[in-house]
């Protein structure tokens, strides 16, 4: 997948420039003092491991430490977020195909619950499955792809029931020091071992008027690859 237009123009704008190299073992990306140390990516790798397909960003300060502000509302509330963009198939992860860029991302939310089945989770950093695209009515270049009103696309089993393309599978998710890791088995996600990636943390924000966009990316903190190219290949364990 070649970077999009407008989001590469985006990023190019207001990112630092940060050298990155991406080989064999995943991307590496020299820190940067522009970015919160935990958010600031030295290191975005997916690996598969025995019977797993384990996401790993490794940041220059402590991951997970920082959290956004509860506003006390829904409409405009924020969203911190540690993300793997991957070159998959919306297809592959239960939408219907070809929706747009498919991401894992690890987020906290203070003020909605967003788990699958009516569950709780503002309250923890947890992993969900997003279908991105490219929209310039957001800040950062990108939105989570709406679901229009009336409109009955297909969705996983643990979609959330909201009117985004979003799901919230119940996947091991770590914070240990540096690092953030989500742990997935290969039986879950056709097609990963074949799979590019890039690493990405960000900002986002919950439209104030509750209308399409619903959920942008609001705040570019970091690109692994500065320009969201993909470059990084899935590796195996050794």
């Amino acid at each position: 997948m070649t970077r999009l237009p407008l989001l590469a123009a985006t990023l190019l704008a207001i990112l630092p420039s940060a050298p990155s190299l991406a080989d064999g073992t995943g991307i590496h990306t020299e820190p940067s003092e522009a970015a919160m140390a935990s958010f600031d990516i030295i290191e975005t790798t997916i690996v598969i491991k025995d019977e797993n397909a384990v996401f790993t960003t490794r940041v220059r300060g402590e991951a997970g430490i920082d959290r956004p502000d509860a506003a006390g509302k829904f409409e405009g509330s924020s969203v911190y977020a540690y993300v793997w963009p991957t070159s998959l198939n919306s297809g592959d992860i239960g939408f219907d195909a070809n929706q747009g860029i498919v991401a894992l991302a690890v987020t906290f939310h203070p003020d909605f619950d967003d788990a699958a089945y009516g569950g709780a989770n503002r309250h923890v950093w947890h992993p969900h499955w997003v279908v991105l695209s490219e929209d310039a009515a957001c800040p950062g270049g990108l939105k989570v792809n709406d679901i229009p009103e009336g409109a009955t696309p297909k969705v996983p089993q643990t979609w959330p029931n909201v009117p985004l393309l979003i799901d919230s599978p119940e996947y091991p998710t770590n914070f240990t020091g540096e690092t953030v890791q989500v742990t997935i088995p290969l039986e879950l996600i056709s097609g990963i071992a074949d799979a590019s990636f890039d690493g990405v943390t960000a900002g986002l924000k919950v439209n104030g008027k509750l209308h399409a966009p619903l959920l942008c990316v609001d705040n570019v903190f970091k690109v692994a690859s500065g320009d969201l190219s993909l470059p990084g290949k899935v590796s195996a364990s050794h």
